[in-house]
């Protein structure tokens, strides 16, 4: 099957737009799914009357990530998330949950789209959290990871073109109904097993609508620096969407080439939670789009790091930064080594991939696409349609997740707010590896 033209998204968000918007990728809606009542809050229901837990994913500062099925007369694969506490010092306290997994619980409780991640429930149970979602197979970082072994071999055209519609097509719901997300990255780019893109970990995500507060002063820090946008390298008190767009034109970009494109140092905050000024990360940004100018930016210069910039330029003087952008260069060098084709016919990223990209990756935030207009781009609308699954014509297999049993026990194997030591962590092991790159 293949995938309609996107919706659009002007005004406020009315019941037929809701209802559009799902129609249109109606493709990539798994049977399950489509069963399913919405996710909320369960009470006096124990985790294990009704999964049976197969074993360990992940684990971070959060909690810890399971996989289990369902049992009891309830069918499919669910991924359990559970929450510990925060703890004070060296005595387990129990201050209550993290702002950042309350946040996650409120809006996925309300969201339901194609190509967002679906709540299935949350339990309450033993002074611990679990939010139940369906699960997904895949992951972007581990389809990356893949495609760079045993050597690198390029992600097929079409692949990266499905893969792009559907996380644009999720963006513009949660941009649509005032959510920004805030840490898009392929680690939180989630793929069922029949080829649909789920947006994941809405842990940092917020509503966007008439804030009572600038968004800075409620989280100093989002969106990992590999994706950080350059308004909020620079300081920006007062951010948009187009945070995320220029998160999704990395992940673009990264799908092409399977390396980051941006990928800097990150400088951590000092013992006063001052916020550093990332020169590393901007250097990146500068070596392959060149120096962001007042003329092109007009609010560059009222941004609170740009004498950091200027002091970058004056300390810093190699040749690039004094020469425009030079990512046509760094595209088609990407086409050359990934073995696509420079033109634009179906099956292959050329000039319309490049014309997507820059607009995606552009300095001004207020210039920058949107997930609408990215969705009405001629990438998408010349070349034929679009599949619904990315890994439709695809060859082989990709891994499974990585389940493990050395955590298996989701109710006793790790107190809330406790750390055990010899467990894996996926998502330090991964960031370490891509490090090591």
């Amino acid at each position: 099957m293949s995938l309609t033209n996107p919706p659009s998204s002007s005004g406020s968000l009315s019941r037929t737009r809701v209802g559009n918007l799902k129609r249109s990728l109606q493709a990539t809606v798994d049977d399950a799914i489509e069963s399913r009542k919405p996710g909320g809050y369960t009470s006096k229901v124990r985790v294990r009357d009704r999964y049976n837990i197969v074993g360990f994913i992940s684990s971070g500062t959060y909690g810890r990530v399971y996989k289990a099925v369902g049992k009891n007369g309830k069918k499919g694969e669910f991924a359990i998330k559970k929450f510990k506490p925060d703890k004070e010092g060296e005595t387990i306290q129990y201050t209550g949950l993290s702002q950042s997994a309350i946040r996650e619980m409120a809006l996925c409780t309300e969201l339901s789209h194609a190509n967002v991640v679906q709540l299935e429930e949350i339990i309450l149970e033993d002074k611990c959290i679990f939010m139940v979602f369906e699960y997904t197979e895949h992951d972007l970082l581990q389809i990356i990871h893949h495609h760079t072994q045993p050597q690198r071999h390029a992600i097929p055209a079409p692949m990266v073109r499905s893969i792009m519609f559907q996380l644009l097509n999720g963006l513009l719901y949660l941009h649509t109904n005032w959510v920004l997300h805030r840490d898009l990255k392929p680690a939180n780019i989630l793929v069922t097993s029949s080829g649909a893109i789920r947006i994941g970990d809405l842990g940092l995500a917020r509503l966007f609508y008439k804030p009572l507060n600038s968004l800075f002063s409620g989280d100093k820090v989002v969106v990992t620096i590999w994706y950080r946008a350059p308004e909020l390298l620079m300081g920006s008190r007062h951010y948009t969407p187009a945070v995320d767009m220029w998160a999704i034109g990395c992940i673009f970009a990264e799908l092409l080439s399977l390396r980051p494109i941006f990928k800097g140092e990150e400088a951590k905050m000092d013992s006063k939670k001052t916020v550093p000024f990332q020169r590393n990360q901007m250097m990146k940004i500068v070596e392959i789009l060149g120096l962001p100018r007042k003329e092109s930016w007009p609010g560059l210069a009222s941004m609170p790091e740009y004498s950091q910039l200027q002091s970058l330029v004056l300390h810093r003087q190699p040749s690039h930064f004094h020469r425009g952008s030079n990512l046509e260069g760094w595209y088609q060098s990407c086409l050359k080594n990934g073995g696509y084709s420079s033109t634009s016919s179906a099956g292959t990223p050329g000039a319309d991939g490049f014309d997507l990209l820059s607009r995606m990756l552009e300095y001004d935030p207020s210039k920058r696409m949107t997930a609408e207009q990215a969705l009405e781009h001629p990438y998408f609308t010349n070349g034929g349609p679009i599949s619904g699954n990315c890994f439709e014509g695809i060859e082989g297999k990709y891994p499974h997740r990585r389940v493990t049993q050395d955590d298996n026990d989701i109710r006793t194997g790790s107190l809330p707010g406790t750390k055990r030591s010899g467990l894996p962590d996926d998502s330090l092991m991964r960031a370490s590896k891509r490090l090591k790159e």
